[in-house]
């Protein structure tokens, strides 16, 4: 018996063909109803559907389409696709659809419908299909859709004969011109177009240079202005990716953002003529290995050309209350990390994101780093609305040293996740006392038995009393026995902390005059349950 195909989630599918193909009219079941497989239904034939199908009810316009809504509800298809001749047709099908438990999808009329069906069954089943987030995060669609957030515009990704790959989405229809639309509708540019990109010199400009081409608005022509830059393996042309200028200008670093998705691109067309997915699951395999030190630096180094013992550093992600484990955050960093360094390799771990900076040059200052990492932070908050921490792991001298790298970035974010007034971006240097201190805390929560019992009890004195006696000894310890300092902190009268300070030591028997006692206060009563 044959095991049907998982499919993807039917919002994946949505996420991927989009605007301007298709436009979702209901959806009973919800957004999570697996589609495994395309089925046309053409107009002559029974209505019929099967499990898990999108069926495309080619011919069946408006009301036509009811027997494919009703045969593919009894069947528990995942969605029918139909064209409209009138907007008034909707509601019945609307109400047909939702009676039927089936989602609706309508198609525009110019679209051809072995476009669509292309298109679909290549999402669906092809080596790109964003069957989860992290597989997504490969995918061309979410690779043009992050390009789109990174610079403003309206994206497209194009093999070498100008056929569109993956397109981003766009929210206003009317911000897209001729060349996008005719391009999408006609799964090709349409060749006048092609023709001027050519006899302006574009293609020539594309085939053989790395850097961005700007083509100007054409109103005549019906081409606003766009951004282009060539994908290429080497000398080898793989294909194009075009920026189309909507009703906004484009954002500032819009080139320095082509340039990264160019090379992620390339990356990821490579793989795919070469049919090595199975090549991205080592690849993965092989770098998570590498980072938590279970699998050592040849493997990597072999499999992707690296020198191993060229410097390497790792930089570390995490959001603020969340997981980074998502497609936009995680393509956002792989397109701004490439951009800047052709070899970054990225995994995301966990909670957390790793981005592993091989073969780097032997001085490569920590500020500039610094500078990339603090790139990504501010453009997950102004795009995403996503607050990230960054870390810098110390550049060690080889691969083979790498988790070291990556203990030093994890020794940062925890300790900007225990709270406290920390940069977005840091190195160990930047940060010393804090993640000592940090960890010293750390390890206080997780022995008890290194605790002072005395502290103990002054924080149970004051939770049955309501007091707040150990509140007032820290705030005089980090004044450094500055009782007005500390007076002012805590909104109370000097002395007011006096009698504080004093009747928290008749209490517990604590000396505060002796240094080793006040130390063992102030990192105490730290904690949160001190």
């Amino acid at each position: 018996m044959t095991t049907p195909a998982p499919g993807i989630p039917l919002r994946h599918l949505l996420m991927s063909l989009g605007e301007p193909l298709v436009e979702l009219q209901a959806a009973p079941a919800g957004l999570d109803v697996p589609v495994r497989e395309v089925a046309i239904l053409d107009p002559e034939d029974p209505a019929t559907a099967a499990t898990g199908e999108l069926v495309l009810a080619i011919g069946a316009r408006g009301r036509a389409a009811l027997p494919a809504l009703r045969a593919a509800g009894r069947a528990r298809a995942a969605a029918v696709a139909v064209k409209l001749d009138a907007p008034g047709q909707a509601d019945a099908l609307r109400e047909a659809a939702t009676e039927a438990g089936v989602a609706l999808l309508s198609v525009r009329r110019e679209t051809r419908w072995e476009h669509l069906d292309a298109l679909a069954r290549a999402i669906i089943s092809g080596p790109d299909a964003p069957e989860t987030a992290e597989h997504n995060a490969g995918d061309l669609f979410s690779l043009a859709q992050t390009t789109a957030v990174l610079t403003g515009g309206i994206v497209s990704i194009e093999d070498t004969s100008s056929r569109v790959l993956a397109y981003s989405r766009s929210a206003d229809s009317d911000e897209v011109d001729d060349l996008r639309r005719l391009s999408i509708l006609g799964w090709q540019g349409p060749e006048p177009y092609l023709s001027k990109l050519r006899e302006w010199g574009v293609f020539q400009h594309l085939r053989s240079s790395d850097s961005v081409i700007a083509v100007e608005p054409h109103p005549e022509l019906g081409l606003r202005r766009r951004l282009a830059i060539g994908i290429r393996a080497g000398a080898q042309p793989l294909g194009t990716i075009w920026v189309q200028e909507g009703s906004r200008p484009l954002a500032p670093q819009a080139e320095q953002a082509l340039v990264g998705a160019a090379r992620v691109a390339a990356a990821q067309l490579v793989r795919r003529r070469r049919e090595l997915s199975a090549d991205v699951r080592l690849t993965q395999t092989l770098l998570t290995g590498l980072l938590e030190g279970s699998t050592g630096p040849q493997s990597l180094a072999t499999h992707l050309g690296l020198h191993p013992q060229r410097p390497a550093t790792v930089l570390g992600y995490a959001a603020v209350g969340g997981d980074t484990a998502r497609a936009d955050v995680t393509g956002l960093i792989s397109v701004h990390t490439a951009a800047r360094h052709r070899s970054a390799l990225l995994a995301p771990i966990d909670s957390r994101i790793y981005v592993l900076l091989p073969d780097l040059p032997a001085a490569l200052p920590v500020a500039t780093v610094r500078g990339w990492a603090q790139e990504v932070v501010d453009a997950a908050r102004d795009h995403l609305g996503v607050q990230l921490r960054a870390a810098i792991g110390s550049t060690v001298p080889g691969l083979a040293r790498v988790p070291e790298s990556r203990a030093q970035a994890d020794r940062i974010l925890d300790a900007m996740g225990r709270g406290g007034v920390m940069p977005e971006v840091a190195a160990l240097s930047d940060v010393q006392a804090e993640v000592l201190v940090s960890e010293t805390l750390a390890l206080l929560q997780e022995r008890p038995e290194l605790r002072d019992p005395r502290l103990a009890a002054l924080t149970d004195y004051d939770a049955r009393h309501g007091t707040r006696l150990a509140e007032s000894v820290l705030a005089w310890l980090d004044a450094l026995g500055e009782v007005r300092v500390a007076a002012q902190v805590l909104h109370i009268h000097p002395n007011t902390l006096r009698y504080r300070v004093r009747r928290a030591e008749q209490l517990t028997g604590i000396d505060l005059a002796q240094p080793q006692q006040r130390l063992l206060a102030m990192l105490q009563l730290r904690l949160p349950s001190a």
